[in-house]
């Protein structure tokens, strides 16, 4: 890929980071259900692992989106997606890390506010993520890459990892 084509990758992958899971697991917990009055004390337990899992969330997220950049050569919006099927790293073990990368944000974000406003939130949401996943996103994959994703289905779990990982495809 040239440098400036890699660039403008970057830059949208950034844009709908801040955009989508900006917004669903930074914007509205923080305006909404108390993020922003969380007053962190890591000697408690509870803040210690809502950090963490936060933590770990963005990371997770963070590496899940380069690797539809680098792998897929797209984004994480569905306007904006990856031309090729993205099988490798956290991929190889479950089919929609993303999503539950944002799951670790919002469920380390409760576990720091202790909202149980959060945590219907997140249920909501991750209720709402089901149906665009088994609704529109798969049919999709089906249909856009064919035998490639329905073998990809068999062997890697929609939610729960298995214990081994998919074969490296890449």
């Amino acid at each position: 890929m040239q440098a400036g084509a890699a660039l403008w990758l970057a830059v949208r992958s950034v844009a709908w980071a801040v955009l989508v899971p900006g917004v669903v697991a930074g914007y509205v917990p923080w305006r909404y259900f108390g993020v922003s009055q969380v007053s962190l004390r890591l000697v408690r337990p509870a803040d210690a692992l809502g950090v963490l899992t936060a933590g770990l969330g963005v990371a997770l997220l963070g590496a899940c989106i380069a690797e539809f950049a680098r792998s897929g050569r797209g984004t994480l919006s569905p306007v904006d997606a990856p031309t090729r099927l993205v099988v490798r790293g956290l991929y190889r073990r479950v089919r929609n890390p993303m999503y539950l990368s944002v799951s670790a944000i919002l469920l380390g974000e409760c576990l720091l506010t202790r909202s149980l406003a959060l945590l219907l939130y997140w249920a909501v949401w991750f209720a709402g993520v089901n149906l665009f996943v088994i609704g529109y996103e798969e049919p999709a994959l089906r249909r856009r890459f064919g035998p490639a994703y329905e073998a990809y289905a068999r062997e890697v779990g929609r939610w729960l990892p298995r214990l081994r990982a998919a074969p490296d495809r890449s």
